[in-house]
């Protein structure tokens, strides 16, 4: 991304930027995806206006502000958008007959000897901008998105773990219908979208993207090309039958994009004006995060860095669809996994490949099931075991005596709230004693959306928040509120990426003595309340309060959990 790059983070350390902390944290992360320099500008412990200013006074530029800069005509023609895009440089002035470039690496002398016989002997003068601005520029004023402008989609087919011809690949690369495929998938993956959407309408076929959870319709094409694009995916599936129109399909298409991976799990439902496909965009930069980055403050990391060092015993993750539960033990996997350690998931389907883990993929059509394989598992002597969900009796039982003979479990349910899974076990068919003896700790979680590091700025809880969330205005007085702006760095929407926001409710004797007591989910509620047990809203408002998320967040995703 940049040239020089220790030299920038010696510079940043001395100017007291970044600390050595800082750098060593970035080093360790070993993400092969990002520099050390790129991930301390994506986990915020840099801004990218700070490192700019900072490179601009190193070379002895002026640092420049683009967003309210509109270039005209005659200066976009002086520069030729390719070589704009190539060297990261945008024409912004002139100056007594120079033109004034802005740069987002001062320290590339290559690309600024090179700009001036490129522009057939220009005279030019250079100033230093953020790189998201310069992108911004180009896509504006030159209309070149950057990472999609060079990207190639390398599908791998499935059953085949070889690259598609190179001579295929080109020729499909011009096919239009491969272009617009790729284009969604391109775009998608760059705007962090966790699935795509591609609906069938009465006059068209609308493409939308759930970014940060939330829907966001990105385009909309004529009806007549539904057809070529829902074609193409299932192609690119390698399973597909092309010809079945009538009855619900799934696939999975698995492909290389600027040499990352890309998997994606699709699934075809017939509607009244066609085929809909949903793609689920698998994501594995998730599988290395520590639960600190999921979004748990110190306490609870801690309570839950105690629990799964646990020698046995059941911890479940409970929640809806989509608020994070495999994400979470996919983190504890990740933090447990030691040579000394064997351990074996069982999943539906097998999302990503855990290195150093055993992973089995259920297959309900040939009698794989969870408790078939399960009982196969503990014949290979885990240590920990991960049963992808809890959903009848005979895995319920399975994974209860695995606990009591000396595995670690972990697994997830579909209850709303962590005592509520006790009274989940029961309709299941589990007796309570045995849930008390097995379960150590359930833990419930939702997802908010995560306030934009870049733009974020001080804000205030309105009267109607307050009432809202509970609170006093003592409580708020001292509290680091924050209200979203929106800029490049997200879309100009003020959030980016998502956090936990969780409930962890600890069996301890008193708890184990109410289960068998076989009291109501309500009074085992009230129960773990009484015994210090925080619920998703009362979480939910410390995140609030610490400017990490806004209280509207907190409110909406919360409703129905306060007491």
């Amino acid at each position: 991304m940049f040239s020089n790059e220790e030299y920038l983070i010696q510079l940043l350390l001395e100017a007291g930027l970044i600390s050595d902390t800082d750098i060593v944290t970035a080093r360790a992360a070993k993400n092969k995806r990002q520099t050390p320099l790129e991930y301390m500008l994506d986990d915020g412990m840099i801004r990218e206006e700070a490192l700019s200013q900072t490179m601009a006074v190193n070379a002895g530029m002026e640092f420049v502000d683009l967003s309210e800069l509109v270039p005209t005509p005659e200066l976009l023609d002086a520069m030729p958008g390719e070589v704009a895009s190539k060297y990261k440089a945008v024409p912004v002035g002139l100056d007594y007959g120079q033109i004034v470039v802005a740069v987002a690496d001062p320290l590339n002398f290559d690309a600024m000897d090179s700009l001036p016989h490129l522009l057939n002997g220009a005279s030019l003068s250079f100033v230093c901008a953020t790189t998201s601005q310069i992108e911004q520029f180009l896509t504006e004023f030159y209309g070149i998105k950057q990472e999609s402008a060079n990207m190639d989609l390398e599908v791998v087919m499935a059953g085949d773990d070889s690259e598609a011809p190179p001579g295929q690949a080109k020729a499909d690369a011009d096919a239009p219908i491969i272009k617009l495929v790729t284009k969604i998938l391109v775009e998608a993956h760059q705007s962090r979208s966790s699935d795509i959407h591609i609906e069938p309408m009465e006059k068209s076929l609308r493409i939308r993207y759930r970014i940060d959870g939330v829907m966001q319709e990105i385009d909309n094409h004529p009806k007549h090309l539904h057809g070529p694009v829902v074609a193409r995916l299932k192609i690119m599936t390698g399973k597909m039958s092309i010809d079945e129109r009538r009855i619900p399909q799934d696939g999975r298409i698995q492909a290389r994009l600027g040499g990352k991976d890309l998997d994606l799990r699709v699934s075809t439902v017939p509607t009244s004006h066609g085929e809909s496909i949903v793609m689920r965009i698998l994501d594995k930069s998730g599988l290395t995060l520590g639960l600190g980055d999921l979004g748990f403050l110190s306490d609870d990391q801690a309570t839950f860095d105690e629990l799964i060092s646990l020698p046995d015993g059941i911890i479940l993750v409970t929640g809806p669809t989509g608020s994070g539960k495999t994400t979470t033990l996919y983190a504890c996997l990740n933090a447990i996994n030691k040579p000394d350690r064997k351990i074996i998931t069982v999943e539906d389907p097998v999302e990503y490949q855990l290195a150093g883990i055993n992973q089995v993929n259920v297959k309900e059509d040939i009698g794989m099931t969870f408790a078939a394989a399960l009982r196969s598992m503990l014949r290979q002597a885990p240590n920990i075991i991960m049963i992808g969900e809890i959903r009848d009796l005979e895995t319920a039982t399975i994974a209860i005596n695995a606990s009591l003979t000396g595995h670690l479990v972990f697994s997830t349910l579909h209850t709303n709230d962590a005592p509520s899974a006790v009274a989940r076990l029961t309709d299941i068919g589990i007796k309570p004693f045995l849930t008390a003896s097995a379960v150590r700790a359930i833990m419930a979680q939702r997802l908010v959306r995560k306030l934009c590091k870049e733009c974020k700025k001080p804000g205030v809880l309105d009267e109607m928040e307050i009432r809202a969330l509970g609170l006093t205005h003592d409580q708020v007085r001292d509290a680091t509120v924050m209200t979203p702006v929106g800029c490049s760095n997200c879309r100009q929407n003020g959030f980016r990426g998502r956090l936990a926001i969780a409930e962890i409710f600890r069996m301890d004797d008193e708890v184990r003595t109410a289960i068998n007591d076989n009291i109501s989910s309500v009074q085992l509620k009230r129960k773990a309340r009484e015994l210090g047990m925080r619920n998703l809203r009362e979480d939910g408002i410390r995140k609030a309060l610490a400017g990490m998320t806004t209280a509207a967040e907190v409110i909406e995703i919360t409703v129905g959990d306060s007491d």
